[in-house]
């Protein structure tokens, strides 16, 4: 069954999306999301220039092989531009095989080990009142696990809370007050200040506060967004532990990954890392030396379901989970990806869910459900995900970036 068109196309319907359509002689077609959050054009072209030359006349069964020709067979390997262009032919293959075969994609993974995949909101508010009534919100929604960001006292805007004055500015997919999209539509990326004393001496009363309301049993998550030290890391999660965190994500930036041994000395918060990881060799380190506890790769950025599939089982060695990061950004491809692989492991931790927006899921039409707090696959074959390119074609790009953050000196920081 050769591959005789691979097109890779682009749109925003509410945010910047890259889909890869593969179509094979008999016209069996598949599509992966190659989406790479304000470097769209650039998987993309990596995606037309270099990759779809070498799948055109390749058989579409030969997922194995195709993977590791894409990775091995280049000099240039790993990072995330290569990975997302890996993970988009990954899961348009896959895509194709479970159509060919008739089945949702979970079957081919092994069946169900559940009936769906727990997922956790983003909660947010500049202030207590605010943030109380989001939570409330998302539990009216279903879900069933909350993350909670929050204003910092003194600045202005902090990223992950939907009220602040950059949160919400031209994204294009908000329907309410409590809905945070990211990505700002601008030519360059706004500039937010930041405190780290601030953050530190603010974030444990706000979780004090939203146990005292919420009491002991919901489970609640926090974004760090990789702004800490280790050291400041460390204090961090010590001063959360009396209120009993899901996990504690992204604490500092993971690249030099002995840092973690010091966080991890010095608290028992879990700790989920690896959103911005691509391949398995992220995690080698974190993993034999048991430093975190959730894997944060998404399907669209860790080589696919091969890719993503091959880290969850190193980490199910040593008892460490999945959580697999599920933005607005990862397209309706890339999330019914994650659900039928999150239904199918048997290390499964959480999920995360951000609704997109009506613009976007009327492009993708995507048959998972939401039901009960859980993202449950849907029952048609392959992903069961579809691409309406007229409507499409609509939606034309537009920029955008996320945020960036400076000191109250000036000097930039991590984000």
């Amino acid at each position: 069954m050769r591959i005789t068109a691979a097109d890779v196309l682009v749109s925003s319907p509410g945010r910047n999306f890259v889909t890869l359509r593969i179509t094979t002689e008999d016209g069996m077609v598949g599509l992966g999301d190659a989406t790479l959050n304000g470097r769209e054009l650039a998987v993309a072209a990596y995606l037309s220039e270099h990759v779809v030359p070498l799948l055109l006349g390749r058989d579409a069964h030969l997922i194995e092989d195709t993977w590791q020709y894409l990775y091995r067979g280049a000099y240039w390997r790993r990072g995330p531009v290569t990975m997302a262009s890996i993970a988009a032919v990954d899961t348009a293959l896959w895509d194709i095989k479970a159509k060919v075969a008739g089945l949702p994609l979970y079957q081919l993974l092994g069946g169900r080990s559940r009936r769906g995949c727990l997922t956790y909101g983003h909660a947010s508010g500049a202030e207590l009142p605010e943030l109380f009534d989001s939570i409330r919100y998302h539990q009216e929604q279903g879900y069933r696990a909350i993350r909670i960001q929050t204003g910092v006292p003194g600045l202005s805007s902090v990223y992950g809370v939907a009220s602040s004055a950059n949160a919400t500015a031209g994204a294009g997919g908000v329907t309410t007050r409590y809905d945070h999209e990211p990505a700002r539509r601008s030519a360059v990326p706004v500039e937010e200040q930041w405190d780290t004393r601030a953050y530190l001496r603010h974030i444990p009363g706000i979780f004090e506060a939203v146990r005292n309301e919420f009491g002991p049993e919901l489970p609640l998550l926090h974004d760090a967004h990789h702004r800490l030290t280790p050291i400041q890391a460390a204090k961090l999660g010590k001063s959360l532990e009396p209120y009993d965190l899901f996990w504690l994500e992204d604490v500092t930036p993971a690249e030099n990954q002995a840092v973690l041994r010091r966080v991890r000395e010095h608290t028992t918060t879990p700790l989920a890392i690896g959103e911005v990881f691509n391949t398995i060799w992220d995690y080698r380190e974190l993993f034999e030396e048991q430093l975190i506890d959730y894997v944060r790769s998404p399907v669209t950025h860790a080589g696919g379901i091969t890719g993503l599939r091959r880290i969850f089982d190193y980490a199910a060695v040593y008892q460490i989970k999945s959580g697999v990061h599920g933005p607005t950004d990862v397209s309706p491809v890339g999330l019914a990806a994650a659900v039928h692989l999150g239904v199918a492991i048997p290390n499964f931790g959480i999920q995360e869910y951000m609704k997109h927006s009506a613009s976007t899921d009327d492009v993708f039409q995507p048959s998972y459900r939401f039901e009960d707090g859980l993202l449950i696959p849907g029952e048609d074959p392959g992903l069961g995900v579809s691409y309406d390119q007229v409507l499409a074609d609509s939606f034309p790009y537009q920029a955008a970036y996320l945020p960036v953050n400076r000191l109250l000196d000036g000097s930039m920081h991590d984000w």
